[in-house]
């Protein structure tokens, strides 16, 4: 519940930091941060906090490139002309979206047809926050969700793609280096956008406050406590973060920022949790077993 309530609480803060700073540069100045606190850490927590080997960097430029980059200047962007809730609604996809991506890149495991059932309706669901205008599809809200649905894709992508790179890496390890990669990227793109940045930024409480709460709670902090989650539950249950995450989202967005959740966007999110127990509902069944059996063994 904790680590929901920081990665939904995480959303209203974008919307609130991107008042103050260009979007690009506002995700690369978190992972600035973020990436050094997290390399201190993985530097004392395991021994091999630095990557060696083609394989273990091939790891941690995916990483870079598509968990944090793609993700992040995606999400960012988009989230400018879209509310909180709603992006972390559409973001919450991203479970669906990696069983998908894992399926499409592992033919042999192909999705079944109430999987397959189940990544439509998810992807209904985003239709639905996104509500298009068949005669004008380029408005403003639908680019927004669009661009929040590309950050859902990039992250599902480099889910898998990190996960069939075996390495020895630590999740620490890789984390740390894909955030400090990820911030020179965006840099990178920031730069390129010539994106510019008021110098009176610095001095104002809420663009101060919302870079430090992304970049210490909602990155550092709550990475370590993704660690210790997966550790101790299994990745079924960190999957449900991402179906409370909004949740959060959506309070804290109203009491904050004066946010409304209108019935559709509910009516989305409803769809893309049907889809993520369709996709899932195997996996689902046998945490349900075990933890009935462990109810029962006590």
């Amino acid at each position: 519940m904790a680590l929901a309530g920081i990665w939904g609480t995480a959303f209203v803060a974008i919307s609130a930091g991107l008042e103050h700073f260009p979007p690009v540069l506002f995700a690369a100045l978190r992972y600035d941060i973020a990436g050094v606190v997290m390399l201190a850490y993985a530097a004392y927590a395991v021994d091999d906090w630095y990557p060696s080997g083609r394989d273990e960097w091939a790891v941690v430029v995916v990483g870079a490139t598509l968990l944090i980059a793609a993700y992040h200047v995606f999400l960012f962007v988009g989230q400018q002309n879209t509310t909180a809730a709603a992006a972390a609604i559409v973001v919450s996809l991203s479970p669906v979206l990696t069983t998908g991506f894992a399926r499409v890149l592992v033919p042999s495991d192909a999705l079944s047809p109430l999987g397959t059932a189940g990544l439509l309706v998810g992807l209904v669901g985003v239709g639905v926050i996104a509500q298009p205008d068949p005669s004008n599809l380029l408005t403003t809200d639908v680019v927004a969700t669009l661009l929040v649905f590309c950050a859902a894709a990039a992250f599902a992508l480099g889910s898998v793609l990190t996960r069939r790179l075996e390495t020895t890496l630590p999740i620490e390890t890789m984390e740390a280096w894909s955030m400090l990669g990820g911030a020179l990227l965006m840099h990178a793109v920031s730069l390129a956008l010539r994106e510019p940045l008021e110098p009176s930024t610095w001095t104002h409480p809420e663009a101060i406050g919302a870079l430090g709460y992304l970049a210490l709670v909602a990155s550092a902090l709550g990475f370590l406590l993704y660690f210790d989650l997966l550790e101790r539950l299994g990745a079924v249950e960190i999957n449900m973060v991402s179906y409370v995450a909004p949740i959060f989202a959506a309070l804290v967005g109203w009491l904050y920022l004066g946010e409304v959740i209108d019935a559709t966007t509910v009516v989305g999110f409803g769809l893309i949790a049907t889809g993520f127990v369709l996709v899932k509902r195997q996996v689902l069944r046998r945490a349900v077993g075990q933890l009935r059996r462990h109810k029962s063994s006590e």
